[in-house]
């Protein structure tokens, strides 16, 4: 289900459903981020203009489109200057996600341990993402944090996620030797205009 017609839509759509034809979930996450990377370089497909508009204290999420036939949703997100996330997951689900334009600072965690409901994780890798890129997260390698390093200019990225992505757990610094505890969030959607 398309939320909005936009230039070259059905190209992004039919590069997806190609991906998504693959065997398994490293092919399709393979597949998808190397057509992610060229339709972002190669210009072949404009975002609706709105995609470009902050939210008050907060990143947007606007989703373009959902597939009922294969499951996958594609979200845009718009992340004003040093806008980012708490270390989350996605529940499960693979995402690739492509800068479309700006740039984002993406870090990896892997999570050490779980006891009596305090989390301990690890930085593993950190990448300073910038537009034409993309990366996926499988699990149960999820944890990350995406933040937009710029003080001055808006980065909009591109998430593809093997569900529709309702919510995520994330993961607040709790007291004591860098743990964190582990809270349910609902993940909302920005509207379309």
């Amino acid at each position: 289900m398309l939320a909005q017609e936009f230039p070259g839509c059905r190209t992004l759509i039919d590069a997806i459903d190609h991906a998504v034809s693959q065997p398994s979930t490293h092919a399709i996450t393979d597949t998808l981020r190397n057509s992610l990377c060229r339709l972002i370089r190669a210009q072949e497909v404009t975002l609706p203009e709105c995609v470009y508009e902050t939210a008050e204290g907060r990143y947007a999420r606007r989703e373009l489109y959902r597939s009922e036939e294969h499951g996958y949703c594609v979200v845009a997100m718009t992340w004003g200057p040093g806008q980012g996330t708490p270390i989350h997951d996605h529940c499960g689900m693979w995402c690739v996600e492509g800068v479309w334009s700006g740039a984002l600072e993406v870090v990896q965690y892997e999570r050490l341990a779980e006891e009596n409901g305090q989390w301990r994780f690890q930085p593993v890798g950190s990448i300073q993402a910038g537009p034409g890129s993309a990366g996926s997260l499988i699990p149960p390698h999820e944890y990350h944090t995406i933040r937009n390093p710029s003080d001055d200019t808006v980065a909009v990225s591109l998430h593809i996620y093997s569900g529709q992505m309702t919510h995520c757990a994330i993961f607040q610094p709790a007291a004591g030797a860098q743990c964190y505890e582990r809270h349910d969030r609902q993940l909302g959607l920005d509207p379309l205009h």
